[in-house]
């Protein structure tokens, strides 16, 4: 785990989803098994990981003078599917749904 992770493991995001379930706001979203605090805890781990992807790996990839262009095209690629999986972890928990009609604007 990087020093700078915040959700690096299972206990934590746990510990997150057992604070987030006392929102009712929260669990106001709530459907039967699927507990909208533990969506939230585990779509917050999987972005904060993408965010470090792009941030320490995909973003440098761009910045480097010597790169091809066929390197930087395939860093544009690679840049697109870790957009991809932001936005599926933005758009998954029902809390955020209201943003879901933003990108029609």
């Amino acid at each position: 785990m990087n020093e700078r992770t915040l959700l690096g493991n299972q206990a934590v995001v746990r510990a997150l989803a057992d604070r987030l379930s006392k929102c009712p706001q929260v669990t106001r979203h709530d459907k039967g098994d699927e507990k909208e605090a533990g969506t939230l805890a585990h779509a917050f781990g999987d972005l904060e990981e993408s965010f470090r992807t792009f941030l320490d790996g995909q973003l440098p990839r761009l910045m480097n003078d010597q790169a091809s262009p066929e390197e930087l095209y395939d860093a544009l690629l690679d840049i697109g599917e870790e957009f991809r999986h932001i936005l599926y972890h933005i758009y998954d928990p029902k809390f955020y749904s209201y943003l879901r009609n933003q990108s029609d604007a």
